[in-house]
């Protein structure tokens, strides 16, 4: 199934719970938070207090990314907030292993995820223990950056492998999804879209149809 993840990094936080109740009306499945710590990436965002304020006005699926060192730190309160799934950073991690085996003893999805410069066979001894593999298309860290053309090849690579081993893995991208190149990353082997300023910008409503009917086409 294809599934539109809205990134709130590129909401107007002015008037987030506004456009958190418009994404509620849509067709969009989950609500991206990217959560950093101004030392794996050097932008310091959101975190508990963000997630906890949202969680009662929604019940979309929450899909955070930590973009922190050493997330296992947080599992617990990440779960308390009211996050439904984690993904973590392969570079991040002391242990990438026991780290997606608290997240799913916590009751929430486990995600793995890889900067641009990554070789993508790094995560493969961690594809038994996810959920989701989230192929970051732009250096992490900002948003509004241009989708990096040389990581098309990783989503294809690991949708290859995961069909491979016959694993129900989700592949998410993230970093300079648009309307213009969505169909291409669903048809690299991508299923889960993650956009920021192409649903914020504008009229939300419109856009998410927009990128809905490229979901439901592709």
């Amino acid at each position: 199934m294809n599934i539109l993840s809205p990134s709130i990094l590129s909401a107007d936080f002015s008037k987030l719970g506004e456009q958190i109740r418009i994404l509620d009306q849509t067709g969009a499945e989950y609500i991206h938070i990217d959560v950093m710590d101004g030392l794996f990436v050097p932008s310091i965002s959101f975190g508990f207090p963000i997630i906890q304020s949202i969680r009662p006005i929604t019940d979309k699926f929450f899909d955070v990314h930590l973009m922190i060192k050493e997330p296992e730190r947080y599992i617990d309160r990440f779960a308390e907030v009211g996050s439904d799934s984690l993904t973590i950073h392969v570079e991040a991690c002391r242990s990438v292993k026991d780290t997606l085996l608290k997240i799913k003893e916590k009751g929430m999805k486990a995600g793995i995820s890889l900067c641009p410069q990554t070789a993508i066979e790094l995560i493969y001894p961690y594809l038994e223990y996810v959920d989701q593999v989230l192929v970051m298309t732009v250096n992490p860290g900002f948003g509004g950056q241009e989708y990096l053309d040389s990581c098309t090849q990783k989503i294809t690579e690991v949708r290859k492998e995961i069909n491979r081993r016959g694993l129900p893995v989700d592949v998410a991208v993230d970093g300079g999804v648009n309307l213009q190149n969505a169909e291409m990353i669903l048809k690299a082997g991508a299923n889960v879209i993650i956009s920021g300023s192409s649903v914020f910008k504008g009229d939300i409503k419109e856009n998410v149809a927009k990128f809905m009917d490229i979901l439901e086409m592709n």
